[in-house]
């Protein structure tokens, strides 16, 4: 009597259904394990960002007085609502505009280069493994994300980067944009934990 065979679903390639599924579930396991490895690393970021802000950038030379003032958006800091995914995308965009404002080849001279190169450096890894953690539809989640809070995100970097520009990169406008990192840093510390 001849044994009754099983049919075997096989892509179009001839690979085993089973191989395509264990791919998949490797991959899944991989973005899991890249986004549980992080939060370890969540705990640390913000603080070791702010020592190397610190580091990179002592009091400027002059008397600095607040030129005008720079709002962090308020509607960030209730973020009780936020779900991981929505955490993650809201950090990854402010942690885009922090590197490519703090990037800008018109930085202050008295800015320390080593401890510079290691806060940029810092920010490139972990964006780097934030993007990890999305899902893959990600440009999807963020069409369908909070909207109005990206907008104002976006809205406060366009502010910093135009008060840059309106006071010349002065050492003194370069202060100030320091200090709001140092609160961007803040707020990433909550957001991350949310």
């Amino acid at each position: 009597m001849a044994a009754l065979a099983t049919p075997q679903l096989r892509s179009r390639h001839g690979a085993p259904a089973i191989l395509l599924l264990l791919t998949a579930l490797a991959a899944t396991a991989n973005t899991t394990f890249a986004c549980h490895y992080l939060r370890p690393h969540d705990d640390t970021f913000s603080w070791d960002s702010l020592q190397l802000l610190g580091a990179m950038a002592p009091s400027p030379t002059q008397s600095c007085y607040n030129l005008e003032e720079l709002f962090f958006p308020k509607n960030l800091l209730h973020t009780n609502h936020m779900n991981r995914d929505a955490a993650t995308t809201t950090t990854l965009q402010i942690l885009h505009h922090l590197f490519n404002i703090l990037s800008s080849p018109n930085t202050p001279q008295h800015w320390d280069a080593q401890a510079h190169r290691h806060l940029l450096n810092n920010l490139h890894h972990y964006i780097h493994r934030l993007q990890k953690c999305l899902p893959d539809n990600r440009t999807l989640f963020q069409r369908q994300g909070p909207r109005n809070l990206m907008l104002s995100i976006n809205r406060y970097f366009s502010s910093i980067k135009t008060f840059l520009h309106t006071h010349s990169y002065s050492a003194c406008a370069w202060e100030q944009v320091r200090q709001e990192a140092e609160d961007c840093f803040g707020h990433l510390d909550t957001l991350l934990r949310s």
